[in-house]
């Protein structure tokens, strides 16, 4: 059996169609980097004293970092997770899962993350863009999201990663180092995030409420 290469022409032609693909799908913001050291050491702080919220789903935990001004009951329960749709089975019919949040009104830090670094990026990227909730995600070892779509992109800001974790948007898998980056996925599309390694993986997660993809559609 022979192999047939493709021409170079098809190749810049193929790299093309998947650097459109990730254009769309991802989106590293630039000129902002994060001391993922410092980031880090506070994150130590946070977890001996908060522990993930897991609403005894497996696999998903939340901690909050903003909320409803005053309302602590806006980062309890399913607060912290959020409507979403998903294909269940074999029969293609598109649901919806869990309540719709009215993410506008997560305007206020917590308290427990107030003269934190924590605060400091939070007011940086409500500088540069409209946000909703905040959250510390976390994604257990060898475990994977179900295939699914959000009402709004998301920012992540990898603190905790290994080159087992890769977010797959449609067609398009991505590995988001903890460089200090910070990525917008286009969470709108169907999509799904896993964690191959055998470490947690541990992102600062954003719902971005203006949709830059659109934006650069149009």
């Amino acid at each position: 059996t022979k192999i047939r290469f493709l021409s170079s022409y098809s190749r810049r032609t193929w790299c093309l169609v998947i650097g459109y693909q990730i254009l769309f799908l991802l989106y590293k913001v630039p000129n902002v980097k994060i001391d993922i050291s410092r980031l880090r050491a506070e994150l130590e702080g946070v977890l001996k004293k908060k522990k993930f919220n897991t609403l005894g789903i497996s696999h998903f935990g939340a901690i909050s970092i903003n909320r409803i001004p005053g309302d602590e009951e806006s980062i309890k329960g399913h607060n912290t997770r959020g409507a979403y749709w998903t294909y269940p089975d074999e029969k293609g019919k598109e649901v919806k899962r869990d309540q719709t949040i009215d993410e506008s009104k997560y305007t206020e830090i917590v308290p427990e993350f107030k003269n934190t670094y924590f605060e400091e990026i939070y007011n940086l990227l409500k500088s540069k863009f409209k946000l909703g909730r905040v959250r510390i995600l976390l994604k257990e070892p060898r475990s994977t999201l179900s295939w699914h779509r959000d009402p709004e992109p998301r920012l992540h800001i990898p603190i905790i990663t290994n080159p087992g974790c890769k977010m797959v948007i449609e067609d398009v898998a991505k590995h988001m180092p903890a460089d200090g980056s910070v990525t917008i996925t286009n969470n709108t599309k169907y999509h799904n995030f896993f964690n191959g390694g055998e470490q947690d993986r541990i992102h600062l997660v954003a719902c971005v409420l203006e949709n830059p993809f659109e934006k650069t559609i149009n």
